[in-house]
């Protein structure tokens, strides 16, 4: 009982042993050393193949867990494939970031329903630039310094201070962030005396 699979491991060891003192493996070397070996020991045939079939092919345990006798791929030296490759996920990284520019901005910069009026920005404001042309991931922050509002009264530009200079944009590339206090409801003296002490417990 189990004496087939018994000589195949023992095979197995035979060779291993005899293979692995010839490398230094680190952990994920050898794992892929194993993967490999398990690959080749796989590959068996299982089944008798006529000789004089040459299109049939020997069922082997591979057959079972991958559909096909051999998934072994040869390796590629080209260094230009590895280079396609890596442009080719560049190319993706700046089209899948312009276009979630494009799609986040309405609602990034929607800080109201459609149909309110939106509170114009004020000088004063943090705000965050969405622009689709800067470095990918990059938000720039700054903070509104001059307002042009149009007949509306609704501001169409603001001028932006930020760490890399002053900058000129449209508001529809300037979103607001939710970080001042204008919302809070103001308090009388008392209130403020007695919310503070709340606060210092």
């Amino acid at each position: 009982m189990g004496g087939a699979w018994k000589r195949l491991v023992r095979t197995t060891k035979t060779v291993l042993k005899s293979s692995c003192p010839n490398y230094s493996f680190n952990d994920e070397s050898l794992r892929c050393a194993l993967m490999e070996a398990r690959l080749i020991i796989n590959s068996r045939p299982l089944t008798f193949v006529s000789l004089d079939s040459e299109d049939d092919s020997a069922l082997t345990p591979n057959h079972l867990l991958m559909g096909s006798s051999n998934g072994y791929k040869p390796i590629k030296e080209k260094k230009m494939n590895l280079r396609r490759h890596w442009n080719d996920i560049k190319l993706f990284g700046d089209h899948f970031w312009q276009r979630w520019v494009k799609e986040f901005t309405p609602v990034l910069t929607r800080r109201t329903k459609w149909f309110e009026r939106c509170p114009p920005i004020s000088v004063g404001s943090v705000v965050i630039i969405v622009d689709e042309n800067l470095p990918r991931n990059v938000w720039l922050k700054g903070r509104v310094t001059n307002t042009i509002p149009a007949k509306d009264e609704q501001v169409r530009r603001a001028t932006i201070k930020t760490q890399h200079g002053v900058l000129d944009r449209p508001a529809t590339m300037i979103a607001v962030l939710d970080v001042g206090l204008e919302d809070e409801p103001s308090l009388e003296p008392g209130e403020a005396k007695e919310e503070k002490k709340r606060q210092s417990f």
